[in-house]
C-alpha cells in the first residue's frame, strides 16, 4: 500500500515551480526576486532577459518552469498570469578557505539558495492615470477625467 496523497497547497488558480540550490546568495537572489514580484508574467519576462544580473537566467527559466506548469498542468491562461509569490530560502553553504598574512587562514562561505515562485491567473487591473511629470500641476485632460469618474 502506498500513503495517501497530499492535498494541493496551492489554489485552483495557480502554480508554482521551485528551484533548489542555486549557487547564489540567499541576498543577491533575493534583489533579482524582487524586481519581478506583482507583475504580470510577460513583464516579468522581459525584465529578466535584459536584467544584467548573472543569476536572472536561472529566475527567468523558474519563471518559465511555471508559467509552462500552469498552462500545460493547471488548463490556466498564460496572457492573465501574475507573479504572485517570488520567495527566496537559503540552503546549505561550502567552506572554503582564504590565504592570510603570517600562515593564517580565514574562511569564506560560499552560499546556495531555493527560489520558489508561484503564478496566479487574475484579471490585468486598469492602469492608474499618471501625469507625465511628477510633481507638476495636473493637464487639464486628467482633471476632466478625473472629475468624470
Amino acid at each position: 500500500m502506498s500513503k495517501p496523497k497530499t492535498a494541493r497547497g496551492l489554489e485552483d488558480f495557480q502554480a508554482q515551480a521551485i528551484t533548489r540550490n542555486m549557487r547564489v546568495s540567499p541576498r543577491k537572489l533575493n534583489l533579482v526576486a524582487e524586481t519581478i514580484r506583482n507583475l504580470p508574467a510577460e513583464r516579468a519576462l522581459a525584465d529578466l532577459t535584459f536584467s544584467k544580473r548573472r543569476i536572472a537566467k536561472q529566475v527567468k527559466k523558474t519563471l518559465e518552469s511555471a508559467i509552462a506548469n500552469a498552462e500545460n498542468n493547471h488548463q490556466l491562461d498564460v496572457d492573465k498570469l501574475v507573479v504572485k509569490l517570488a520567495e527566496v530560502g537559503r540552503s546549505m553553504y561550502m567552506k572554503r578557505f582564504h590565504a592570510r598574512g603570517r600562515g593564517r587562514s580565514a574562511t569564506v562561505e560560499k552560499w546556495f539558495s531555493h527560489l520558489k515562485i508561484v503564478v496566479e491567473e487574475r484579471e490585468p487591473a486598469a492602469k492608474p492615470m499618471r501625469d507625465v511629470r511628477p510633481g507638476h500641476k495636473k493637464s487639464e485632460t486628467a482633471k476632466s477625467a478625473g472629475e468624470a469618474a
